[in-house]
């Protein structure tokens, strides 16, 4: 499903160059859950930032479905990022002026999808984390539980089949953080490619693989 060719993403920094990617080479099966882990400055947001097509590489080609996405467009890049990815974040990005309903409503209405259909689907999202009592709040009035909820319910409202997660239990608790996370896995389960970026061992166990990275490059690779 994924394949990355010898992908490499430079920054400058004043007189400094920075490879916050050098020379990626990456393949990732549909259906896989997959953990990406390292130290700050790794690289290991970065890379997720090229899978999920929200930053291009320097050099390099990347396959998704066995199409090379590498020189499309932005508008063509956009448009295969709401077809085929969804994105969990640290800090959520909910919408703030809108109620968890309209966040999760948000997808569906830039794919002009039809108001009956998407009140159907918004409902049943709500219902499926455990938030329809909620519906009508604003993330100002959520936990931060509730408001990653909502943040995955969005993620996935449009049925990706991948779906990207950057420190998604960053900013909760513990207990809180593991309820999350078995929201992604039940996701997992259901067929979803999963990637995890994350800095905690415990959580990156967790995934069937693991990919270790250090100075922009992969360093282990372990299933």
């Amino acid at each position: 499903m994924i394949r990355l060719t010898a992908i490499t993403r430079v920054f400058r920094m004043g007189d400094q160059e920075v490879r916050a990617l050098d020379g990626i080479n990456l393949d990732i099966a549909s259906g896989e859950y997959v953990s990406i882990m390292g130290p700050s400055g790794s690289g290991k947001s970065t890379l997720l930032n090229v899978i999920g097509l929200l930053d291009r590489p320097d050099s390099g080609r990347y396959e998704l479905d066995g199409s090379d996405v590498t020189a499309l467009s932005e508008t063509e890049q956009a448009r295969v990022r709401r077809e085929k990815i969804g994105f969990v974040f640290q800090s959520f990005h909910l919408v703030p002026r809108l109620t968890a309903a309209e966040n999760v409503e948000l997808p569906l209405i830039l794919e002009s999808i039809a108001p009956a259909e998407r009140r159907a689907r918004v409902d049943a999202a709500l219902e499926a984390f455990n938030l329809t009592d909620r519906a009508h709040h604003r993330p100002a009035e959520l936990s931060g539980g509730q408001r990653q909820r909502v943040a995955i319910a969005r993620a996935t409202i449009l049925r990706p089949t991948a779906l990207l997660a950057d420190e998604p239990t960053g900013n909760l608790d513990h207990r809180i953080g593991a309820e999350v996370m078995a929201l992604l896995e039940a996701l997992h389960h259901s067929g979803t490619t999963l990637i995890v970026v994350t800095h905690d061992r415990e959580l990156g166990a967790r995934a069937h693989r693991h990919i270790a990275m250090r100075d922009g490059e992969i360093v282990g690779d372990e299933k």
